[in-house]
């Protein structure tokens, strides 16, 4: 028998509209501190109204931290935090993307625990302390297809110092609240909507391989990667499609309910790590064929993979190669058959640093990869993916 748990606290308004429905939602808290980015988006598209207006329809006062930046920072953090607190707020509303989410679960945790963020990091130089106190409560309204982080503990921060990036998580993390209404990812630009949807895909198909996989990752991960192939392009093409809208939400939030991540995250989380303006989805894109093609070519997960290429409206696949031409194919087809390592600034030679840095950072679980990956043999993906 598998041996799992399932824990989902979190309390979800999935659909289009309803944001609309917040104000009838019982908040956890009397003052908020909306988080939101360093961006014009939620701004220009009027969605920071609309929250605005939600909580003052609730009742709640607020105050605004819009200062998150792409891949958030420790500095973030700390910043966010200092304004949770001056602002007397006793829970955070988190508008925006991943990086918007995971900021806000972080400033949450320290609103109600001492000294730094970094303090709490498991990275090879973290403090790798444990939170004593819970994090106030967290409502998240996401504005994208891609992290999943609407559902789930994690927070992926950025220390460029120390040139790491990694999770940080603890139970209180979970969102008590989270509304994931696809009229507020119309706006996503072809090249943003397909990076988040990758990540998505990614979440689900690592899942699928991870060594650790039981029947109830698998069920949400494989609808995942159904849902993904068939509306990813669409929502890639067009924008204002909003079935594919949809049907991406959808899929992502399910990714996100039972996310096991393998060494893939951790291999690009090196890469952010290095390189701060570097999308993490992108990333994932560009290591995706080298990564699944090296467990394909050694016939180590066959079945999970044909599994996924079935999922894809493969019709009697046959081998894990099945799985990577589909992969390839959906890639091309959202415009990033052409990503380049070159392009983000990375180097050939600075490849070699990077196999050391995946027991330093937090991504996925490097143990629960389908065959143990040797450092030899991270190399060797990092280098047949440079272009």
């Amino acid at each position: 028998m598998n041996n799992f748990i399932f824990n989902m606290p979190a309390r979800v308004l999935f659909g289009a509209g309803q944001l609309s429905h917040l104000h009838e939602e019982k908040l956890p808290g009397k003052k908020a501190l909306i988080v939101t980015s360093n961006g014009q988006s939620t701004k220009k598209y009027g969605y920071l109204a609309r929250v605005e207006k939600e909580l003052d329809l609730a009742g709640v006062e607020h105050a605004l931290f819009d200062e998150i930046r792409p891949n958030p920072t420790k500095e973030n953090v700390m910043d966010g935090t200092k304004a949770a607190k001056d602002n007397g707020c006793d829970f955070v509303v988190a508008l925006g993307g991943g990086s918007v989410m995971d900021c806000a679960k972080c400033i949450a945790l320290m609103a109600t625990n001492p000294g730094d963020i970094w303090d709490y990091s498991f990275s090879s130089q973290g403090g790798k302390k444990n939170a004593r106190f819970a994090a106030i409560p967290i409502v998240c309204i996401t504005t994208s297809a891609g992290t999943g982080s609407e559902v789930d503990i994690v927070a992926v921060i950025s220390n460029d110092e120390t040139k790491e990036k990694t999770g940080i998580f603890f139970p209180s993390m979970f969102p008590t609240l989270s509304v994931v209404d696809a009229d507020l990812m119309l706006g996503v630009p072809p090249k943003f909507t397909a990076y988040q949807g990758m990540d998505a895909f990614f979440h689900a198909s690592e899942s699928v391989i991870n060594k650790n996989e039981h029947p109830m990752g698998e069920m949400f991960a494989l609808k995942a990667i159904e849902l993904i192939a068939k509306y990813l392009p669409a929502a890639y093409k067009d924008g204002g499609n909003r079935e594919a809208r949809e049907n991406m939400a959808l899929a992502n939030t399910l990714a996100g309910y039972y996310m096991l991540c393998t060494s893939a995250h951790t291999i690009e989380h090196v890469m952010g790590s290095y390189h701060e303006d570097l999308v993490h989805g992108a990333g994932l894109i560009m290591t995706a064929h080298a990564y699944y093609d090296f467990f394909a070519e050694k016939k180590a997960a066959e079945e999970p993979m044909m599994k996924m290429a079935r999922a894809m409206g493969v019709e009697n696949p046959t081998s894990g190669k099945d799985f990577i031409k589909a992969l390839d194919d959906l890639i091309a087809s959202v415009g990033c058959a052409g990503l380049k390592m070159s392009e983000a600034g990375i180097t050939r030679e600075e490849l070699k640093l990077y196999p050391q840095r995946i027991h330093e950072v937090l991504g996925g679980d490097i143990t629960a990869d389908p065959l143990p990956l040797s450092d030899a043999d991270y190399l060797e993906i990092y280098e047949k993916s440079y272009r």
